[in-house]
């Protein structure tokens, strides 16, 4: 009893150095059950990824071969750490033939897609600007995020705070083989090379906040300059409706009829050929003309919830309210933080399947496509309906059904 007195005796005593102690080994303890926690993510990752490398494949066929584009500059170059710990020890236990090809520096990844082939699945692991890159190619495409924004990996897998689960996720996913189609936004300025995006093109002040104004700024701004701020950004618009969405192929070929029955049909068509149906001129693209000043200007796909069936292909163009105080913007920018997409009261949407966004020739300011800066200027917008097929969470395309 003497000794446990003398204990607290010296605790209070010295109650500052017992206090950091405390503080210390608490850190220490969190820190150590928070690498338990992510070695048996692995280990459970691993285990269900070892079921597909035993599974017993034919004679005539080889393995599957994918081709990872990664990324090693995402997440403050700690991608390729994060890959070779989390998702390469899945694939290779799942009997896949990888191939890693590193970027070096942007705009490499789609130079290199154009001299692959002879892969059976593509990988990107990286975040929302080694998307960007991603060229059109048949062949499925896996999305293992690893960079700070991956806004995609919502609509594909099912969040999670832990980068651990939501990586290995990602993987068993292209595991299992449930995919979905994305539309792609095809972004052309005059004599430049177009630029692709999965999620959206932002142009205005919300997106120029949120990138380079920090709050010290914001404060001067409003003191100083308040008749300048928040900007509006006035513009050219024109669009043109969206178009009717083609009935979806059956999902497995019917089968080929009989050998009689062939013989039959084309000595039919020999002695009676079918009479050719005069072609019809497709009919000149409807636009429609604008002149709009908006506090911000953003044009997105429907790639939230790629589950949804819908009657028309269509981007989704978003036009901001003009006439916000401070306060407001203020308020307003702190959800757009969250979701930069999501429209705020009294907005303006319409539905187009492309547009051509004329901007004045000084002062534009610049674009955010896919979380990625450009230059902004006057460019075309074409929606590319269902040109690409990811892999998808088998959970999270339950849930998005669900949300219909």
């Amino acid at each position: 009893m003497a000794r446990v007195v003398k204990v607290f005796r010296t605790l209070r005593n010295h109650w500052k150095k017992s206090t950091v102690a405390v503080c210390l080994l608490s850190y220490g303890g969190h820190w150590l059950y928070g690498k338990h926690c992510d070695s048996v993510l692995r280990r459970e990752a691993c285990l269900e990824a070892r079921v597909f490398g035993q599974q017993l494949i034919g004679p005539q066929e080889h393995l599957k071969k994918a081709t990872v584009i990664l990324n090693p500059a995402a997440c403050n170059r700690k991608a390729n750490s994060l890959f070779e710990k989390n998702a390469a020890p899945l694939l290779h236990l799942a009997g896949m033939e990888i191939k890693i090809v590193k970027t070096d520096y942007e705009g490499q990844a789609k130079k290199l897609m154009e001299l692959m082939d002879q892969t059976d699945i593509l990988i990107i692991a990286g975040g929302d600007g080694t998307l960007q890159e991603e060229t059109f190619s048949k062949i499925p495409i896996g999305f293992i995020p690893l960079g700070f924004s991956n806004s995609l990996s919502q609509s594909l897998h099912l969040v999670s705070d832990n980068k651990v689960q939501h990586i290995t996720k990602a993987t068993l996913s292209i595991l299992k083989g449930v995919t979905v189609h994305l539309d792609v936004l095809q972004i052309q300025g005059e004599k430049e090379q177009p630029v692709f995006a999965l999620s959206s093109l932002r142009w205005g002040a919300f997106r120029d906040v949120a990138t380079k104004i920090s709050k010290e700024t914001i404060n001067q701004d409003v003191l100083f300059t308040p008749q300048q701020w928040p900007q509006i950004h006035q513009a050219s618009l024109s669009y043109m409706g969206p178009v009717p969405r083609p009935p979806d192929l059956p999902a497995e070929k019917p089968s080929r009829p009989n050998l009689l029955y062939r013989i039959h049909r084309r000595l039919k068509n020999y002695w009676n050929p079918p009479i050719e149906e005069p072609s019809k001129e497709p009919e000149p693209e409807q636009w429609e003309n604008t002149e709009i000043s908006t506090m911000e200007l953003s044009v997105s796909t429907h790639n939230k919830n790629p589950v949804k069936r819908r009657v028309d292909d269509s981007m989704l163009i978003t036009l901001e309210p003009e006439s916000l105080t401070v306060g407001q913007f203020i308020k307003e920018g702190t959800k757009k933080a969250v979701d930069p997409t999501e429209p705020i009261e009294n907005s303006l949407q319409l539905e187009a399947s492309a547009a051509c966004l004329n901007l004045p020739k000084e002062g534009a300011g610049f674009y955010d496509i896919d979380n990625e800066e450009y230059e902004a200027m006057s460019v075309e917008v074409r929606l590319l309906p269902r040109k690409l097929r990811f892999f998808c969470s088998e959970e999270r395309k339950e849930q998005l059904a669900q949300a219909l």
